[in-house]
């Protein structure tokens, strides 16, 4: 496994993390198999650093992303393929966690924890440990500042795919014989800033709507609503 290069994203998480007093860092690698008690390891820090990690990362796409282009469905979407198990366990890699692990697990566990650190939810779960024992050290801003450049590359990939709901709509539908039809129902604004509202149609009844710049960017946006709309 590479060393984490000191140019990477996860610059300040690692600063962070090799700032914290002994005390509050040894939990953050101790597996619960070699603690006397369950509280001394990375959980009840891993449930804390989860909330943490929405947060910033849901502030970070909140003030960075076009409002019109990035709805709330959109938004969730982004963020969960964010922050889901799969992108904390390659951060937890990057800051170098299997490594720190290994070095701070007793010598008698250590074949035990070379097992661990090739698990996706070990891995994802003490990402988050970090950013919340660094939560409780360091306060919001400095660790959500180091956790949206460690999630950066994360990000990226997310917003690179973007997420097709008229499709998914339409698959859903035809599994039941049944076909959408999208209704323009209002224009607004000037006609150089217009925003176009559109109604997702199933047997004449209305089961999403959405607004957006283009009548596409509203078509994503009703098929959407009516996908929620049809799981509930």
């Amino acid at each position: 496994m590479q060393e984490p290069d000191d140019d990477a994203p996860t610059r300040k998480l690692r600063e962070l993390l090799d700032a914290l007093p002994e005390p509050a860092r040894r939990p953050v690698l101790s597996h619960a198999s070699w603690t006397i008690r369950r509280s001394e390891s990375y959980e009840r820090l891993a449930f804390l650093g989860d909330s943490v990690l929405e947060l910033a990362v849901s502030t970070h796409l909140f003030r960075t992303l076009d409002a019109e282009k990035f709805g709330a469905g959109r938004l969730t979407e982004v963020r969960a393929g964010t922050v889901s198990a799969a992108p904390c366990r390659r951060v937890a890699e990057r800051v170098g966690v299997p490594e720190r692990m290994i070095a701070a697990a007793p010598e008698n566990m250590h074949k035990r924890v070379r097992d661990l650190v090739r698990t996706e939810r070990v891995l994802a779960s003490i990402c988050e440990a970090i950013i919340g024992a660094c939560y409780l050290e360091f306060g919001y801003e400095r660790t959500a500042e180091a956790v949206v450049d460690a999630f950066a590359p994360e990000l990226g990939e997310a917003l690179d795919r973007p997420t097709d709901h008229k499709s998914r709509l339409q698959e859903l539908l035809m599994a039941g014989g049944r076909t959408v039809e999208y209704r323009v129902t209002d224009e607004i604004g000037e006609p150089h800033a217009r925003t176009f509202v559109v109604d997702a149609v199933v047997d004449d009844a209305v089961i999403g709507s959405g607004r957006g710049r283009s009548k596409k960017l509203a078509e994503q946006e009703a098929a959407h609503e009516a996908l929620v709309s049809l799981r509930d």
